[in-house]
């Protein structure tokens, strides 16, 4: 069973999963970073640039901290960009004693709350960047709001993000057409694309093609 529960941290999400029947479950770009603990392992899932197929053992248990973008580097000491499409063990990133510890801390304590308290506050250009990103600004104007070049800007988000800020503005506007078209009540592609942000259902079917793996109503089914 899969469940989710609201983070004392702003826009992220706790999350589990109980052992159950054995599967694979179909995990969407969405900017995000999770801290897992799968088992007794500690593992990072970077930001996505395509859907990962991951297989689900039927004694498989996870507990994990899905970050909101840009936020889980400040947390790992680690690029973003260096973890893209990636799962990896978190002592491939830290020193095994301080994973050790680490893991000591979870088993003794509420395991949300020590991995939340791993993560410092958001820097504030990364939440302007999201927010002006989301709501389909400008590259040019948004390094101009931040007094940067856009090398520099594209630079900094691939380090806190993953990728640059135009990549970023495709998988939120991916991000909301998946709320919107798996919603109850969902409306028809046309009007689904046109809400999201998209030019047109043609735009949106390419987006989804990429991003998902497979076509808009396979996808929203």
């Amino acid at each position: 069973m899969y469940l989710e529960r609201p983070s004392r941290i702003p826009g992220a999400v706790r999350w589990s999963r109980t052992a159950g029947a054995p599967g694979q479950a179909r995990v969407l770009p969405d900017g995000c970073m999770d801290l897992m603990m799968v088992g007794d392992v500690l593992k990072v899932a970077g930001p996505d640039l395509s859907a990962q197929v991951t297989p689900l053992a039927s004694d498989e248990e996870y507990l994990a901290l899905r970050l909101p973008p840009g936020t889980a580097p400040g947390a790992l000491g680690v690029p973003a960009s260096a973890l893209r499409d990636a799962r990896v063990p978190l002592a491939d990133l830290w020193p095994a004693s301080r994973v050790r510890r680490l893991r000591d801390r979870l088993l003794a304590g509420d395991p949300y709350e020590v991995l939340e308290s791993l993560v410092p506050p958001t820097t504030p250009w990364i939440v302007h960047t999201r927010r002006v990103m989301a709501g389909g600004g400008s590259v040019g104007a948004l390094a101009d709001d931040l007094g940067w070049s856009p090398r520099q800007l594209l630079r900094e988000s691939d380090r806190v993000f993953g990728y640059g800020p135009r990549v970023l503005a495709r998988i939120l506007r991916f991000r909301r057409a998946v709320r919107l078209g798996t919603a109850d009540g969902a409306p028809a592609l046309a009007d689904l694309a046109r809400s999201a942000g998209y030019s047109d259902q043609a735009h949106l079917s390419r987006e989804v093609k990429q991003f998902a793996g497979v076509t808009p109503s396979t996808l929203f089914a």
